[in-house]
């Protein structure tokens, strides 16, 4: 399976990153397809969620892979593709730092509900419901978001940079940034 280009911000063709995508309508083998494709898209990128608009593509679809036990990861990760998503309720908030693959080498602290409640459609169209919680209610609301037009530095409380320390380990380093600079 091919892997997709990712938009990064600040390129010619960003434009498609702050703008509400369009509902799917037909689920066949191109849908397919591409669910694939993004999938492993995001995991030869090395990161837990992915939407369409990421990869050029004004649709509602987004993937996402996380563990159902966050202790045994290697064990329990599974799939979730969202084809149509909408967040029917949410509870809680919290504060997490949180990355972006379309936006590479910053992080940014956002709050975000700690609980979620999302109405989707499967790869077939069939429609479903999934709470979520913690972490995975948090990346369903940062992949929903790219479905609405929407980047996590229009959010964030804080902003950060990403950078190698000595050891070789990535450290978040705070940045002074306007909410507004960088973000239409």
């Amino acid at each position: 399976m091919p892997l997709l280009d990712i938009v990064k911000i600040n390129t010619p063709k960003e434009d498609i990153l702050y703008k509400p995508t369009q509902q799917v309508r037909i689920f066949g083998p191109a849908l397919h397809m591409l669910l694939n494709n993004m999938l492993e898209t995001m995991r030869a990128s090395q990161g837990v969620g992915l939407a369409a608009p990421q990869v050029g593509i004004s649709q509602r679809i987004t993937v996402i892979e996380y563990p159902d036990d966050e202790e045994d990861p290697e064990n329990t990760m599974r799939v979730y593709e969202l084809i149509n998503p909408k967040i029917l309720k949410a509870r809680g908030a919290e504060v997490e730092q949180e990355g972006c693959l379309s936006i590479p080498g910053l992080a940014a602290d956002v709050r975000r509900s700690t609980q979620v409640t999302v109405r989707a459609q499967d790869r077939n169209g069939n429609e479903f419901r999934l709470k979520a919680y913690d972490w995975l209610a948090r990346v369903i609301q940062h992949e929903v978001d790219h479905l609405d037009g929407k980047l996590m530095l229009e959010k964030a409380e804080q902003v950060y940079k990403l950078v190698e320390n000595e050891e070789g380990e990535i450290e978040a380093v705070p940045i002074e940034m306007s909410l507004k600079q960088g973000v239409r």
